[in-house]
């Protein structure tokens, strides 16, 4: 069919006048008023034009913005890390999925309400929203490859920008936006958008399901203990766990309800042991490789999760240590190379405090082992990722050379992705990993070598991984989010 978009009228949901409101909850309840009506706009129109009708009209609606003007340089408790912005001016966030971020956002508005003594403004935005992410919130309905419908989708819906998708204001590149107002979120509302369809794709669960701690692994073995161990809880009226949720968004409450295996499972199955106000735990598998680990924590850091933790395999490079001894992070030699474009190599990986001692003290309780008796089991240094995994087959001068300068301990494939990107995305972030080979001492990871010690260490490194995750949970949000991990011109937004 014929079509020339540049003449078909433009047709938009009835516009609203932007208001101000001094009670963060009465904007969020005014953000998903305005989401909704753009949302049920499109896919009504959407729904409308899959029987083969011929458009009359563009259309057209846009996301909802949250909008903060300061007039004042007052200072404001620079304790926190996050909820206040640091010169006068304007300041605005496009939002997405209000219902799904209610909390986040109720709990950032009241902070910069609270700190600035202002009230924030909710109205629309200039950003249009594009058809593929109204129609995500509608399992009912899906938009088709181009070609298929006998009109092109772009001739009729806005479809998804890159020049408003993409991670410059985490980058740290993104200047002012067009009329000179500052960015608020590390994210835009398509930013957003993209993530949570892409999570959906890679894990085969929602995002409405994630949890505020997130595990990754890359070891299926892990995933068979959380399942144990959230069946576990799940018996016990006093845990605090309320669900477990497997791949297909299944979902039970009961610990001895079945669970089905998918025909299909995707690239990264994901569980979730709820909590009340998502403060629970996620397990990530993410498989082998610093691509997989880069992917995930990618669209997962839309969520703003508390903290993630890699809990996985590596190869120890010490003599002195035993396969399933713990080798706890507190550097990264990074030879992952996937984030070097966003994060160059020259940029400090730091270790935070809190989140060692939360994995310190967790080995501790799991092994009941203290003091120089914890060190015959743990050793905490430099782990260095590669991305490749048969390393030891290279010619040995060039890469054990640069293994011994770094004082390496330990070498996997994801973890210095996964915290370079908690710094990157202002996630805390830790790893402790478990030895399953020592190839430049000839244990290679081969069938039958593994030990009884081993074995019982493999199966204590997931109760670390969740008792840290419950030490950390325990701690004030201002400990949690350090301000080493905010930059010199940070967001408002945590």
């Amino acid at each position: 069919m014929d079509m020339d978009s540049r003449f078909l009228p433009v047709e938009t949901p009835e516009a609203r006048p932007r208001e101000q409101f001094t009670d963060a909850a009465s904007a969020v309840e005014r953000l998903c008023q305005l989401y909704q009506e753009a949302t049920d706009f499109l896919t009504r129109n959407f729904s409308a034009l899959t029987d083969g009708s011929t458009p009359k009209a563009r259309f057209r609606a846009f996301y909802p913005e949250l909008r903060l003007t300061v007039a004042s340089h007052t200072k404001v408790d620079s304790r926190l890390s996050f909820g206040h912005v640091t010169d006068p001016g304007s300041y605005a966030a496009t939002i997405t999925r209000p219902d799904l971020f209610r909390n986040y956002l109720e709990e950032q508005i009241a902070l910069l309400i609270r700190n600035h003594g202002v009230p924030v403004t909710v109205g629309l935005s200039e950003t249009p929203m594009p058809v593929h992410f109204a129609v995500a919130t509608r399992p009912d309905l899906a938009v088709p490859q181009e070609g298929v419908l006998d009109f092109s989708l772009r001739d009729v819906f806005d479809v998804p920008d890159l020049n408003t998708m993409n991670d410059d204001i985490v980058n740290g590149v993104a200047g002012p936006q067009p009329d000179g107002t500052q960015y608020l979120s590390a994210f835009t509302a398509q930013r957003i958008d993209y993530s949570l369809a892409r999570l959906q794709h890679y894990t085969a669960t929602a995002a409405e399901h994630f949890q505020n701690f997130v595990l990754f692994t890359n070891y299926q073995f892990y995933v068979d203990e959380f399942e144990a161990f959230a069946r576990s809880v799940l018996a016990d009226p006093d845990s605090g766990y309320t669900a477990f949720v497997a791949p297909g968004n299944q979902e039970i409450t009961d610990a001895d309800a079945p669970l089905t295996t998918l025909p299909k499972m995707p690239q990264m199955p994901t569980y979730h042991l709820k909590r009340e106000h998502g403060q629970g735990i996620t397990l990530v598998n993410i498989g082998v490789g610093p691509s997989n680990a880069k992917t995930a924590t990618d669209h997962i850091a839309v969520l703003r999760p508390h903290a993630w933790l890699m809990v996985g395999h590596c190869a120890g490079l010490r003599n002195s240590q035993s396969l399933g001894d713990f080798v706890l992070a507190h550097a990264y030699l990074r030879e992952d190379h996937v984030l070097d474009d966003d994060l160059p190599v020259w940029v400090p990986i730091p270790a935070l405090a809190e989140v060692q001692v939360a994995l310190q003290e967790a080995v501790a309780e799991v092994t009941r082992l203290e003091g120089y008796e914890l060190k015959r089991i743990m050793r905490t240094g430099t782990v260095a990722t590669i991305d490749n995994r048969n390393w030891e087959l290279r010619d040995q001068s060039g890469p054990v050379h640069r293994l011994s300068l770094s004082r390496a301990v330990a070498l996997d494939m994801e973890s210095a992705t996964i915290a370079a990107n908690g710094f990157r995305f202002r996630v805390p972030y830790g790893t402790l990993l478990c030895v399953s080979d020592k190839p430049l001492h000839g244990e290679l990871k081969l069938p039958g070598m593994a030990t009884d010690f081993y074995r019982t260490q493999v199966a204590n490194h997931l109760l670390i991984g969740i008792r840290a995750m419950e030490k950390l949970r325990e701690m004030p949000l201002e400990r949690i989010h350090s301000r080493k991990l905010r930059s010199f011109n940070e967001t408002a937004f945590l």
